[in-house]
């Protein structure tokens, strides 16, 4: 059996600053890793791999390989989530970010279908498979390493360091592609979109050399050291918390599906259907992915200051409202008015998803927590994150009209609410100064 040293002392305030932005970093260069998959499926990797089909139903297939990332995710939280709960968060999270690494870096050296047929397609889907199995493990665990560390009044507020990583790593990817969407068309399909991915694996190794100088999180060494791990995570979750895993699904939708409503499907809708071109749209998501970095942090500390309960129907509610909203201004084809729409409709799920990793993190019990909450928040991908830009396009394709998709957001945030307000009740929803008296390290 391993021997676990145990730590010399409690954590101090700033090792958990040290933990929270080493949660950020690394999530940060994960989700630019997977982000870049989605700003190339909307524009360029249906021509390059499905190069013998008709142009609309190359981008469905394209959108369905990025599909597939999300569908091998929970996956690696099972896989990840075993490990961490029975060896210990620091060494799945290295992992994690070699295999998205390598994956990515595989990825921009790919040859297209024109170079090897059939082999193209095929290929590229065993590495987004990877991906996903990566990004799968990641995440829970890079919760984890935050809110593990973090003081009990503030877990709420130290989870939303792993969630700042999604937009942040999304912006790094749209402003990749941004860089190289001036290229001439042929320059751009043949190699331009494969600089964004062959560079990730600079930031990978930034990465790894932060997340190697990171201890194991204190209240899983406690674990370790008890000898308390669950022999298989996977079946005390599933026996003995079926309906948390159920109502943690549902709770996590609108924080992970709107974001591809509003990106890599409306990048496709608004190059292909209203006249912007690549360069200007995706300039409108980077302007939307600024206000995201900047409001999603107040989610969390919302969440602290106010009952969760409060805090979450004051963010999902506005929703009903601004995502139409949208649609509606970026239809006009003005610039502004696309920027405005969509800087409006990121307030709501962006500030849900900051608190969603402590909501989360807090439902199950130490020894299973990583298996339990990835699970939760991974089928949740693979339901509903992974088949939005699929949906939303089927439902534009055979519609003819914006409006069926605009429902099809506002239905992710009514099923967010089915699922986290019953989460809330059965996990207890005690005010914050009640809380902060009540928790206690593990």
């Amino acid at each position: 059996m391993q021997h676990i040293t145990p730590a010399d002392r409690p954590p101090t305030a700033r090792d958990a600053r040290r933990a929270g932005i080493t949660a950020f970093v690394g999530t940060t260069i994960e989700w630019f890793d997977f982000y870049i998959y989605g700003s190339a499926s909307a524009l360029v990797l249906g021509k390059v791999f499905f190069a013998d089909i008709p142009p609309a139903v190359g981008t469905l297939a394209a959108f369905a390989t990025f599909w597939v990332g999300f569908l091998a995710r929970p996956l690696g939280g099972l896989i990840f989530g075993h490990y961490g709960d029975r060896h210990g968060r620091k060494k799945a999270l290295i992992t994690t970010l070699v295999m998205m690494g390598t994956a990515t870096f595989c990825v921009g050296l790919l040859p297209g279908y024109a170079q090897i047929g059939a082999a193209a397609p095929v290929l590229l889907v065993l590495l987004r498979m990877v991906q996903g199995v990566a990004m799968g493990g990641e995440w829970g665990g890079a919760v984890l390493i935050a809110t593990e560390y973090a003081p009990p009044k503030r877990k709420l507020l130290y989870g939303a360091f792993a969630q700042q990583g999604s937009p942040v790593g999304n912006l790094l990817a749209t402003l990749a592609f941004l860089a190289i969407a001036r290229l001439p068309d042929a320059a751009f399909e043949s190699w331009g979109w494969r600089v964004p991915f062959l560079a990730s694996a600079v930031l990978v190794a930034i990465g790894l050399v932060i997340r190697l100088r990171l201890a194991e999180t204190p209240e899983m060494l406690a674990v370790l050291e008890r000898g308390q791990t669950a022999r298989l995570p996977i079946k005390v979750v599933l026996t003995r918390y079926p309906l948390l895993v159920a109502l943690g699904v549902l709770a996590g939708t609108a924080g992970v599906a709107i974001t591809y409503i509003k990106t890599t499907f409306a990048l496709s809708w608004a190059t292909s259907d209203i006249g912007f071109d690549r360069t200007t749209f995706l300039t409108v998501i980077s302007l939307a992915l600024v206000v995201q970095v900047v409001v999603q942090p107040f989610g969390a500390v919302l969440a602290g200051k106010w009952p969760v309960k409060k805090a979450v129907l004051w963010m999902l509610v506005p929703e009903f409202v601004v995502l139409p909203l949208m649609f509606v201004l970026c239809a006009t084809g003005n610039f502004w008015l696309a920027v405005l729409g969509m800087g409006l409709a990121t307030f709501p799920h962006a500030m849900y998803y900051a608190a969603l990793a402590g909501i989360l993190a807090r439902v199950f019990p130490v020894e299973v927590r990583y298996t339990g909450m990835s699970l939760s928040y991974q089928l949740c991908t693979t339901l509903f994150a992974g088949t939005a830009p699929i949906a939303a396009q089927y439902l534009l394709t055979a519609s003819g009209s914006i409006w069926p998709v605009v429902g099809l957001g506002l239905g992710y945030t009514a099923v967010t609410l089915l699922g986290v307000l019953p989460l809330l009740a059965r996990t207890g929803e005690p005010s914050p100064a009640v809380a902060a008296r009540a928790a206690t390290p593990v």
